[in-house]
């Protein structure tokens, strides 16, 4: 036993004898990488601090700003390490070689992931919609209200209350209509009416509903116009503003009161009719 332990303890005296001679022989290189760990962490705090006051001034997501900031304080301590290693005298180009090519394995297993949460960072900087607004992308027509932008996904609520999830990355590959983004919209109403119909009654008519409802922009101009000749009918077309929020109601009491006022006036609204004739055959 004594004899292991003899063995043992020379072998310790060894190896603290050469690391002595290696701290000896790198005195001044230890110095050095001491000193620029010392101040590359000051810079690097610094840099950082800087960086997430600009996000700050940019009014960034908050979730989306702290993992910037975590990923961007990661890579500099990472190149002040490699930086302070190289100065001492290891080897880091094989390190930084196995560490390239893990990172692109992991990238190339996890692209579909990594390309939804590239889209989701996009969104939250680029802030093409928010929570709230109503979209509509045109990729798989999926529309509805935003309710949550999630890092890897954005949920949207149907008028039928379902919820709808798309990959973030889906989002910024295709456009998207984002119908709320303006404070207000422009109303188009299409009705025929017949041929036969006193044009300028049916304008005056369809001037005067529009104007009467309580939900049309008052300092915007309203059109009244002629858009186009059916085989039946004259298509008549009615354009307003109108507040985002009241587009539908607008609309929709617009609409009920062009037919009461048409019924009022006796401005018929033609239909498809069909016309079946019998005809006897003598025998």
């Amino acid at each position: 036993m004594e004899d292991i332990k003899d063995i043992e303890s020379s072998k310790i005296e060894e190896y603290l004898s050469k690391l002595g001679d290696w701290a000896l022989n790198k005195g001044f290189q230890l110095v050095l990488a001491i000193i620029c760990m010392y101040i590359g962490m000051k810079l690097s705090k610094l840099i950082v601090k800087m960086i997430r006051k600009s996000f700050k001034k940019s009014n960034m997501e908050e979730s989306v700003a702290s993992f910037l900031l975590s990923l961007i304080k990661f890579t500099f301590y990472a190149i002040v390490f490699i930086t302070a290693a190289s100065i001492v005298g290891f080897q880091v180009t094989s390190l930084v070689t196995i560490l390239g090519t893990a990172s692109l394995a992991i990238g190339l297993a996890l692209q579909g992931s990594l390309a939804n949460f590239a889209g989701g960072v996009l969104i939250l900087i680029l802030k093409p919609f928010r929570v709230g607004d109503y979209i509509i992308e045109n990729d798989k027509q999926c529309e509805g209200t935003v309710v949550s932008i999630d890092i890897f996904y954005t949920k949207l609520q149907t008028y039928d209350n379902r919820i709808i999830v798309i990959p973030n990355g889906n989002i910024t590959s295709h456009s998207l209509v984002n119908v709320t983004a303006a404070g207000i919209r422009k109303l188009d109403i299409s009705i025929g009416v017949a041929y036969d119909s006193d044009l300028k009654k049916v304008k005056d008519t369809l001037y005067q509903v529009v104007t009467e409802n309580q939900y049309y922009d008052k300092t915007k101009e309203v059109d009244v116009f002629v858009d186009s000749f059916g085989d039946s009918s004259i298509k008549m077309g009615v354009r307003c503003m109108v507040a985002t929020e009241n587009y539908w109601k607008a609309k929709w009491e617009i609409q009920e009161a062009i037919k009461y006022a048409f019924d009022a006036q006796r401005i018929e609204i033609p239909f498809d009719q069909m016309e079946v004739t019998l005809k006897n055959k003598d025998v």
